[in-house]
């Protein structure tokens, strides 16, 4: 019997181990969320075995949790790059069409303007109702497409500045005026 009760702390040692090494080998995975081994007594009861006095029989492991502790949001030189603050996961669709939900938010967009995962997934959001975009449909999601091009090219018409110049300079003698710059090189 004795035996038997070091096999299984043995056994639960080994676990133990095994998730560490785990956690350690993914500490710089993105999104990466540790996990913890838990464990329990092994107790005997049986009709002949009533008494208070029974000892342990050994420990087995109940469960591997992960911890969804909340880790450090890093910036990044990616524009695209996403972190979750709080609970929650980015949804995506995989390119063969299931869904899969991660908190890894290192994306980038494909040739078609989609953001995607290292996986070639698709980032997934609720589309909006109304043009100015300040209503969603929460009942679907879709692709998130980045437009290639936003629009027409066009000249600037006005521009609205307000400068401070420095105290100790001299004042302008002449205002800027817009409407003759650049100037005319013809007149």
């Amino acid at each position: 019997m004795a035996f038997r009760i070091a096999l299984s702390g043995l056994a639960a040692a080994t676990t133990d181990l095994e998730v560490t090494g785990n956690n350690i080998a993914n500490s710089s995975t993105t999104g990466f969320k540790e996990s913890r081994a838990e464990f329990a007594d092994i107790f005997a009861s049986s009709i002949s075995d009533a008494s208070n006095a029974t000892s342990g029989q050994g420990v087995r492991t109940t469960k591997v949790a992960q911890q969804f502790r909340q880790g450090s949001i890093e910036f990044t030189a990616n524009n695209l790059d996403l972190g979750i603050n709080g609970e929650g996961f980015f949804t995506m669709e995989q390119p063969n069409g299931d869904r899969s939900y991660t908190r890894a938010g290192a994306f980038n967009v494909d040739r078609n303007g989609y953001v995607v995962d290292h996986t070639g997934s698709r980032l997934q959001i609720f589309p909006p109702v109304d043009a100015d975009g300040t209503s969603f449909n929460t009942g679907t999601t879709v692709d998130l497409n980045l437009p290639v091009v936003s629009g027409a090219p066009g000249a600037t018409s006005q521009v609205t500045a307000s400068l401070n110049l420095g105290a100790a300079e001299d004042v302008p003698t002449v205002a800027f005026n817009a409407a003759s710059y650049p100037p005319n090189p013809l007149s």
